[in-house]
């Protein structure tokens, strides 16, 4: 017999593209994946994978094994999501919100007074990742994204824009003026291309700052500290990085381009009361952001 876990493994290798991949995104060890991927090539007496020394693909039947079992793993998501909001008469089920680690650590987690102020007796797990999670296969119920996601299935809202600006701390100035620095002459921290193509990294070669750039990272974390201890002037967010008194904004002739959020949340969990008091703590808290200083 099939075990659906193993179908969701084999479809999860096909969106991926690789096994580690894969495992990560069903955040399950290499080995529990490739165990069950045997498993399912027992049961349907079929190569599915290719396993190689420079990594693992899909067989030409393991990726119509795939294709075919995609609709069903979705059915079955369906089946679990239906049961869940049937089990949630009291609102208590717990609730998965992904985003990356800026979200989570400096916009969400700040404000968890305010969402147990709402009335939330459930227990709330706030992922940290990178990747675009997938909200059918249920590796989180709702989500915060930088781009705007696809998917007939998703309840997409557009969050309020996080606005971008260059910080430096005072001793990197050294009694210069903001209003004086001239960004293509210092040490630029910025991000990387770790979440795509940011409209941000276009702008900076558009200005003529690539050269200028001393660090690139996808932590936002990583550029708050780094800038704090003098190592140059990094890109922030401009709502957050005016929390740190040791940062000074430095003007630039034309404003990067701000950032625009997503909250996500599948079609079918959009009434779960337990979602839903999750969806509007996280309206009214990058609504609140706004309002503390996210405008220039």
């Amino acid at each position: 017999m099939l075990d659906p876990r193993d179908l969701d493994d084999l479809i999860a290798i096909w969106q991926a593209g690789s096994l580690s991949a894969a495992a990560k995104r069903r955040r399950v060890a290499i080995s529990t994946i490739s165990r069950r991927i045997e498993s399912l090539e027992n049961a349907l007496k079929l190569r599915l994978v290719d396993r190689q020394a420079k990594g693992t693909k899909l067989t030409y039947f393991g990726e119509l094994i795939a294709k075919t079992a995609e609709p069903i793993a979705e059915q079955l998501a369906r089946v679990n999501r239906l049961a869940d909001g049937l089990r949630s008469e009291g609102g208590n089920l717990p609730v998965r919100l992904s985003a990356t680690e800026f979200v989570i650590s400096d916009i969400l987690a700040p404000a968890l007074s305010a969402l147990w102020a709402l009335g939330a007796e459930f227990p709330v797990h706030l992922q940290s990742q990178a990747d675009v999670v997938s909200l059918a296969a249920r590796d989180a119920d709702i989500a915060v994204r930088m781009s705007r996601p696809e998917g007939a299935s998703l309840i997409m809202r557009k969050l309020p824009p996080l606005h971008l600006g260059f910080f430096a701390a005072r001793a990197y100035l050294d009694k210069r003026q903001p209003s004086d620095i001239d960004l293509v002459r210092e040490r630029l921290l910025i991000y990387d291309d770790s979440y795509g193509r940011l409209p941000e990294l276009v702008w900076m070669e558009e200005m003529g700052l690539r050269t200028s750039v001393a660090l690139r990272t996808g932590s936002t974390r990583a550029l708050m500290t780094a800038a704090i201890s003098g190592a140059g002037i990094a890109l922030l967010p401009v709502a957050i990085a005016q929390r740190e008194q040791e940062l000074v904004q430095v003007p630039t002739a034309h404003a990067p381009p701000a950032r625009n959020p997503w909250l996500i949340v599948h079609r079918d969990l959009r009434h779960q009361p337990s979602i839903r008091v999750v969806h509007a703590w996280v309206l009214s808290t990058f609504a609140a952001l706004v309002g503390g200083g996210n405008q220039r």
